[in-house]
């Protein structure tokens, strides 16, 4: 189960080395641990006790229980209103007619907790994208120049490699931004479609589902309809057809409780308002990415705020030769390198493109 993943705790675990950055890691980690928990969480509710107790007479209870299970309950949508104990028994559940009352069957409660973890599988594909295709580059090039404690003579010759590296590989590394990128504009269509998977998974009901139950606390108590009864009701109908003693076909109706939907309605509450943030700040990212593709003066913005320390000179310098590529490299690498450290770099980096000796 954890081969693709890893487990839980890996996931919760802060890399000595980050490739990405914050957003991405909402994607792959917040995102992940918190569908794969909300899985195992329906999983213990439906296989520890019984997640669903059907009332039938004439029928033993395992067997409405299991039936029920199986082939799906209902509910008559338009008996979610009225008084409960005098209208209708609970919110959905009233006598109706055959052919004339509108039936909604509820079929996904037992699909829910793989539903769940396939989405976490999908919102790992960008990360195991990326990852495959980064193959510890940043990691090689930091050089445990990430830790402030570092000899004299090893520090100088590992600014040295770096220096040699980025101006033999000077603008040969777009791709590799270029494929980080593509990963993040994954992330982006990859929560939109989400959000349309649990629309059809719930029969068109995700998309609203969140916003309904905030107007729903809002409305007056005898005129709302409560959409967690709607879309996770806790009482529901199933009719059982079986065989009589002269061959006949006689249906029973029986009234089921299904105590797993009170736990679903929660869960899906939590994914509508998790799913609309991560949507808007990751489209936000996609801007902001776009921006720094498009605009070299806001590369130059970056870099000078990630190396305070270094003359404005030696940064435009840098800025200036460097294409995305190699800028994108090497603002990775500041993310990562103690701050005096990346000062040097920068320095050696700038005197080295300008044709100068490095020191």
């Amino acid at each position: 189960m954890f081969d693709v993943f890893g487990s839980l705790k890996g996931l919760l675990r802060i890399d000595s080395v980050c490739i990405d950055n914050n957003v991405f890691r909402l994607h792959y980690k917040a995102t992940v641990v918190i569908l794969v928990a909300f899985s195992l969480l329906v999983t213990s509710r439906q296989y520890i006790g019984d997640p669903i107790d059907c009332i039938v007479d004439e029928i033993p209870m395992s067997i409405m229980d299991t039936y029920c299970w199986i082939y799906s309950t209902y509910t008559i949508p338009n008996r979610l209103t009225g008084t409960v104990g005098k209208d209708v028994v609970q919110p959905g559940v009233a006598s109706h007619v055959s052919g004339e009352d509108e039936v909604k069957y509820h079929k996904y409660y037992q699909w829910v907790c793989f539903a769940l973890f396939f989405q976490a599988m999908l919102f790992y594909i960008p990360r195991y994208l990326w990852k495959t295709w980064e193959g510890g580059r940043i990691k090689m090039l930091v050089l445990d120049l990430n830790c402030p404690v570092v000899s004299e003579d090893c520090k100088q010759d590992r600014k040295r490699l770096l220096v040699d590296y980025f101006a033999t590989n000077l603008h040969t590394q777009n791709f590799y931004a270029i494929r980080f990128f593509f990963c993040e504009a994954l992330n982006f269509i990859n929560v939109l479609a989400q959000i349309y998977f649990m629309d059809y998974f719930l029969d068109g009901e995700f998309s609203t589902y969140g916003s309904d139950v905030l107007k729903f606390t809002e409305m007056e108590p005898e005129e709302r309809e409560d959409p967690m009864a709607r879309v996770f009701p806790k009482v529901t109908k199933c009719t059982f057809h079986k065989y009589g003693p002269s061959g006949s076909i006689q249906s029973f109706d029986g009234l089921c409780v299904l105590p797993l939907n009170i736990v679903n309605e929660k869960i899906y509450v939590f994914l509508w308002f998790w799913f609309i943030f991560l949507t808007l700040i990751s489209g936000l990212s996609l801007v902001y990415r776009i921006c720094i593709v498009a605009f070299p003066r806001l590369r130059l913005f970056l870099l000078r705020a990630r190396s305070r320390l270094s003359p404005l000179t030696q940064i435009e310098t840098i800025a200036n030769k460097c294409q995305i590529g190699d800028w994108f490299i090497f603002y990775q690498l500041g993310k990562n390198i103690d701050p005096l450290i990346f000062k040097e770099l920068v320095s050696d980096l700038a005197k080295k493109l300008e044709g100068k000796e490095t020191v």
